[in-house]
């Protein structure tokens, strides 16, 4: 017969800290949702905003990069502002999430069984 204290974990406990942990989760990635991060290319002449989830939400061009004769430069501009946005929006995602990916991969016991994101 185990003694009390003897330590095997609560399991109250752990669930609870599993359902704030899903909490946390479920608001930060509500955050990423509504949020939108701009990278830009160029001196800032094609700007990209892109949503938290990775969405195309708004590209920018000033008219002044805008050359019939010259269409590639353009277009790499165009895409290098999008990789910038993706890129800060990523960071957004890690810094968010980051500090509860760290918590539901260490540190708590195997939780898979029970249906939560990330575990």
């Amino acid at each position: 017969m185990a003694q009390p204290g003897g330590g095997m974990p609560d399991m109250q406990q752990i669930l609870q800290q599993a359902q704030k942990m899903q909490e946390q989760l479920l608001s930060a990635q509500q955050e990423l949702a509504e949020a939108e991060v701009t990278g830009s290319a160029g001196g800032g002449l094609v700007t990209a905003t892109v949503s938290g989830g990775m969405e195309l939400k708004n590209l920018t061009i000033d008219p002044k990069v805008v050359d019939p004769d010259d269409v590639e430069t353009l277009s790499d501009l165009v895409v290098a502002a999008v990789r910038d946005a993706t890129a800060n929006a990523q960071k957004l995602t890690e810094e968010k999430m980051g500090p509860l990916a760290g918590g539901l991969d260490g540190g708590m016991p195997d939780l898979g069984g029970l249906g939560l994101p990330g575990a």
